[in-house]
């Protein structure tokens, strides 16, 4: 075995191990508390959790096994029905992170008509959407025999035809796919979190000035107690930035190489390298373990839940008594927002 073929063989490993375990833990937080189940957003991110294990246990193992052996995995029904999955939870996947991000964007630029505006039976109907819009490609692409092994990517997936007539077919039904998952989730993507970063930034500046007003007022004030303070604001701005820019910059650096090998090939003649084509899936697939981190695991309401879990156990007594999970829940995700310098909130009723 080629040392490129070992380092990709344990990029996918390292790939399913994470996807499995954070995404498991997401599901299992998401069925522990109550307040997450009872939240819009918790509709999308499950959604998301469900299409990423589903990948990490179909697709994920099949490409390994086929950058491994070098052969065809399974049957011919068996790999079309794996490339039905793959285009499916795909596309779903996409799509769920632009409910994600519409939901984030209504919160924060509207939040006090945010649940007039976004309610549970508009998620379950945004959810219908993506999940019609997912099965209409994976089925067309599956009655017209467009999914198979792919030889360049190790991987059971959408593949050429071999007819002229069905290659310029395939060509305009996969810009029309890309078109309508790739680059429509990712101009939504930008303008929703470009509009929650500049609310961000104007909420920052409001805080900025009051408190410099403030400072003002204390005549006998330390310089470092004014270091501190404009150093505190410089992390401020930096942290909101720097969290806008992982929503949009795991989506672009996952997804542009693939989407961008298979547009081209469609125009070229000479083959890529290997290589390529299995590290461009392989960073498509390291999305399903990203998604579990940037949506769930790393917000405060997670990580208490996380908390929470471990010290049931172990048996240990948690800060949160049943009394007061709910109230000290909503303080939690209070401070966590005023932390960061940020307008995540949903009103609560």
């Amino acid at each position: 075995m080629h040392t490129a073929e070992l380092a990709l063989s344990l990029l996918i490993v390292v790939i399913i191990g994470v996807s499995l375990l954070s995404n498991v833990l997401v599901l299992i937080c998401f069925l522990y508390n109550a307040e997450i189940r009872k939240q819009v957003p918790g509709l999308f991110i499950l959604n998301l959790t469900f299409c990423n294990l589903l990948l990490s246990a179909s697709s994920m193992p099949l490409t390994l096994f086929g950058v491994l052996s070098k052969a065809h995995p399974g049957g011919q029904i068996f790999c079309q029905v794996v490339g039905f999955l793959d285009t499916f939870l795909t596309t779903n996947s996409m799509l769920s992170m632009a409910a994600l991000s519409i939901d984030r964007w209504v919160a924060v630029v509207f939040p006090l008509s945010y649940h007039s505006r976004i309610r549970h039976r508009d998620a379950i109907i945004a959810l219908v959407y993506t999940w019609v819009h997912s099965l209409s490609f994976s089925v067309v692409a599956a009655g017209l025999s467009w999914v198979g092994y792919h030889q360049l990517y190790a991987s059971c997936t959408l593949c050429n035809g071999r007819a002229v007539n069905a290659k310029t077919q395939f060509a305009i039904y996969t810009m029309v796919l890309h078109s309508l998952t790739f680059l429509l989730v990712s101009v939504v993507l930008c303008f929703t979190y470009l509009k929650v970063l500049k609310v961000a930034r104007f909420h920052c500046k409001r805080i900025d000035v009051i408190t410099m007003q403030t400072l003002v007022l204390i005549v006998d004030i330390h310089p470092s107690v004014r270091q501190r303070y404009l150093e505190e604001q410089k992390r401020r701005r930096q942290r909101a930035t720097r969290k806008i820019s992982t929503f949009i910059g795991t989506f672009v650096v996952c997804f542009t190489p693939y989407v961008i090998t298979r547009i081209v090939e469609l125009f070229v003649t000479e083959p890529f390298n290997p290589y390529w084509g299995v590290l461009c899936k392989s960073l498509a697939y390291s999305k399903a373990a990203c998604d579990p981190f940037v949506y769930s695991l790393l917000r405060h309401q997670y990580r208490k839940t996380c908390s929470d879990i471990i010290n049931r156990l172990l048996k240990r007594s948690s800060p949160n008594g049943s009394g007061h999970q709910q109230v000290n829940g909503k303080i939690g995700r209070a401070k966590e927002i005023i932390k960061d310098g940020e307008v995540e909130a949903r009103p609560t009723n």
